[in-house]
C-alpha cells in the first residue's frame, strides 16, 4: 500500500479520538432543563442509552423521556456522534419527535479531553437562522452534561441544560 493510501485508510479507521467517546457508553439518567423564554425552565427526566456502533466509529445515542405532562409528553430522540478522521473534527447529529429538523453540529475537544464545543447554524422557528453552541462536559465516568446556547439577533442565551448520571 502506498503512503497516501495508508494515510487515507488510517483517516477512515477508528483512532484515539474515537476512544474519547467511550466514557459516555452506558445508560444514564437525565434531568433536562429547557428554557422556552424568560423565566424558569421546564424540567423533565429521561434515560439516555449510548452504544458504540459500526466497529467503534460512532456513538449511538437513544433517549427516552419519562412520561410527563406538558408540550413533550412522550419525548424520544436519537443521535450519532463521532470523529471525522478526514476533516479532523467531531461531528454529530440529533433527531427527535419534538421537531422535523435534523440538527448537525461540528466541533472539537479541549486539551483536557473532557470539554467538547460543538457549533451549528439552524433555521430559527421564529424566522431566519440561529446559531447554536453546545458544550459537552465529561465530569467523570458517571457524570456528564450538555449545555446548549442559541444566538438570535446577536444575543446568545442558554436554551437547554442536561445533567446525566450513570444508572445503576
Amino acid at each position: 500500500m502506498t503512503e497516501e493510501a495508508q494515510a487515507g485508510a488510517d483517516a477512515m479507521s477508528p483512532g484515539p479520538e474515537h476512544d474519547r467517546l467511550k466514557p459516555f457508553l452506558g445508560t444514564f439518567r437525565a434531568e433536562v432543563k429547557l428554557w422556552m423564554g424568560p423565566g424558569d425552565p421546564m424540567v423533565s427526566t429521561g434515560t439516555m442509552t449510548n452504544t458504540m456502533v459500526l466497529d467503534g466509529r460512532y456513538l449511538r445515542q437513544d433517549y427516552m423521556g419519562d412520561p410527563s405532562e406538558g408540550p413533550f409528553p412522550n419525548f424520544e430522540g436519537h443521535g450519532f456522534w463521532g470523529y471525522n478522521g478526514v476533516a479532523k473534527r467531531f461531528e454529530g447529529y440529533w433527531i427527535d419527535n419534538a421537531s422535523t429538523m435534523m440538527q448537525f453540529e461540528t466541533g472539537s475537544v479541549d486539551e483536557s479531553g473532557k470539554v467538547w464545543t460543538m457549533t451549528s447554524e439552524m433555521v430559527d422557528p421564529q424566522g431566519g437562522t440561529m446559531a447554536k453552541r453546545s458544550v459537552i462536559t465529561l465530569k467523570d465516568q458517571d457524570h456528564n452534561s450538555i449545555e446548549s446556547f442559541f444566538t438570535r439577533e446577536g444575543q446568545e442565551f442558554k436554551g437547554m441544560e442536561i445533567q446525566y448520571e450513570r444508572a445503576e
